[in-house]
């Protein structure tokens, strides 16, 4: 027997009414997002290995980071790497121009956002997406490693989603390379001296990440994470990632 509770509004009360088409819409903007990974991953799963470069929107081609980030990428692109940013300005203007000027393709993952972002022009590859999930998962997807340069809350946002999946296996271990020590100091003191004291987190989990200052070392820390196994995911790596 079914237990009613006044707490639950009944099926034909207005308010339920209003939500229930509201949830007609809902589901139809299903298909869109569908549509949407199917597009992105036909057009960009040929472009592997790749790794991806996040950092700041707002560096101007003054700034030194600037000069850091078109460095690194351009050294990944002519060893071989398509390299991924997110397709705007900044470091990720940086990021696209090292890797035009290189050997493997530039790929630019550009989002639709209220005030528009404007795609920077160093791209092989542009695509733009609508919904922000769907482009960080076809990040993750697509790289076989993730470097940091400095940036603001969109750069944290995806070295803690990197970091989450790989804690929890979600996706295999991967390079996730931090640079500019003296950057990003103050949050790995807070992660070892609060979230491991306090037990948030395992005693290897700061270890997922290396610290590393010169473009070459990054290039040469990527493959000697590979150098054992391969940039290929194995079968049971594979089926793993689906369940992202």
């Amino acid at each position: 027997m079914a237990i009613t509770s006044p707490k639950v509004p009944k099926p034909s009360d207005p308010q339920m009414l209003k939500r229930s088409q509201s949830s007609a819409r809902e589901a139809w903007r299903m298909f869109e997002i569908i549509a949407e990974f199917v597009t992105a991953t036909e057009r960009l799963q040929e472009i592997q290995p790749a790794v991806a470069i996040f950092g700041s929107a707002r560096m101007t081609p003054e700034h030194p980071y600037y000069h850091v980030a078109e460095d690194i990428a351009r050294r990944l692109s002519e060893a071989g790497f398509a390299v991924i940013s997110g397709g705007g300005p900044g470091i990720m203007e940086a990021v696209n121009k090292g890797a035009f000027e290189g050997a493997s393709p530039s790929v630019g993952l550009n989002i639709q956002l209220p005030h528009e972002q404007g795609t920077n022009r160093y791209q092989d590859i542009s695509h733009t997406f609508q919904h922000f999930f769907a482009r960080k998962v076809m990040f993750v997807k697509l790289s076989r490693a993730f470097v940091m340069m400095p940036g603001g809350f969109g750069t944290l946002d995806e070295l803690m989603e990197v970091l989450t999946l790989v804690q929890t296996g979600k996706i295999r271990r991967v390079p996730v390379i931090l640079v500019n020590s003296a950057y990003w100091k103050g949050l790995l003191d807070w992660i070892r001296g609060q979230l491991l004291a306090d037990g948030m987190i395992g005693v290897e989990d700061p270890d997922l990440m290396q610290v590393i200052d010169d473009p070459q070392a990054v290039v040469d820390a990527i493959f000697d994470h590979y150098h054992s196994r391969g940039f290929e995911p194995s079968p049971s790596e594979r089926e793993a990632e689906l369940a992202l």
